[in-house]
């Protein structure tokens, strides 16, 4: 709403308008007939009237015109400064403290159908595959839409990787309400140390994406893992990305783990999501990580899943 304060002042002059009247007494006359005095002379008093800053000119009187011309008011330009327009605050989404995303949609009432890579055309999905890396079938990743895998890297305990999942939701919630639950599984990882996170829109969807390590097995893990709820036509659907490393493997991997976190997109054929200001930068998967001088590790060829490619198993991980 734009508010606009005016200040008007008025400045009213008054004329006073005197007159004298002069009374004449005729002295005793040898007539007997009474005499009447004079009628009194007319006496003109001129006062100086100031200018009325806006006002308008009076109308002449018919006994003005006669008179010299009067001089017009002077006009003061009165400048309107209009208030700025208020700019709404961006929409700050609180982290919710306990429940994960899972717990959200059980506590709704809402059912998540795994999908699978195989005739999946509900929602676009690209997953950049840095070279070296590959499409493995993993038992060890329930409900996995897909998994890469590097199958050249590795400290021989534990296999880099990145988990695709995609759920189809059935039942009724609120997609930003569900979003802030996207920390919680992270942060209850045996030692789980935080070291970015973000709740901005992904590609205009409601996201959340958390980055830090954890121990598992006697190994410290690095990871990144974003949630993301993308509609297509009356259905939703919760895509989730992890994208794991060994610690002492961050240095190494870091090209490949930043290609596939920062090159992931997700889109949906009938949504047009509302446009938003310049999206931040997704964090990185290695925050700690050094550019690695390697030219063939920088190299990633995108796909878009589903590509089932048969692969041998991975390790472990």
């Amino acid at each position: 709403m734009i508010t606009i304060a005016r200040n008007w002042r008025v400045v009213v002059g008054g004329v006073a308008a005197g007159s004298a009247a002069v009374l004449g007494f005729a002295g005793a006359s040898a007539s007997a007939d009474p005499v009447l005095p004079p009628p009194p002379a007319p006496v003109t008093v001129a006062q100086a009237v100031p200018a009325v800053p806006n006002a308008a000119p009076l109308a002449a009187s018919p006994t003005a015109a006669a008179g010299p011309a009067a001089t017009a008011p002077l006009e003061v330009p009165t400048t309107v400064t209009a208030a700025p327009t208020a700019v709404s605050a961006p929409e700050t989404l609180v982290p919710a403290q306990s429940g994960t995303i899972t717990d959200f949609f059980k506590g709704k009432g809402v059912t998540l159908e795994p999908q699978k890579a195989e005739g999946f055309t509900a929602i676009n999905i690209v997953l950049p595959m840095p070279r070296g890396w590959s499409v493995v079938p993993d038992p060890n990743v329930p409900d996995a839409f897909t998994v890469l895998a590097d199958r050249l890297g590795g400290d021989g305990l534990y296999t880099s990787n990145a988990q695709l999942k995609v759920y189809k939701l059935v039942g009724e919630f609120d997609p930003k309400e569900a979003i802030t639950h996207g920390y919680v599984d992270s942060q209850q990882l045996f030692n789980w140390q935080s070291t970015d996170a973000s709740m901005a829109d992904f590609g205009g969807f409601p996201s959340a994406i958390i980055e830090g390590t954890y121990r598992e097995n006697d190994q410290t893990l690095n990871t990144s893992r974003r949630y993301v709820i993308v509609p297509s036509g009356a259905d939703r659907y919760l895509v989730s990305l992890d994208v794991t490393t060994a610690a002492n493997q961050v240095v190494a991997t870091a090209d490949a783990t930043d290609a596939i976190v920062n090159g992931f997109r997700v889109t949906s054929p009938t949504a047009t999501p509302a446009p938003a200001a310049a999206p931040a930068a997704a964090p990185s998967a290695t925050p700690a990580a050094a550019p690695v001088s390697d030219a063939g590790a920088t190299a990633t060829v995108t796909v878009t899943v589903p590509a089932p490619v048969p692969a041998v198993p991975a390790t472990q991980h």
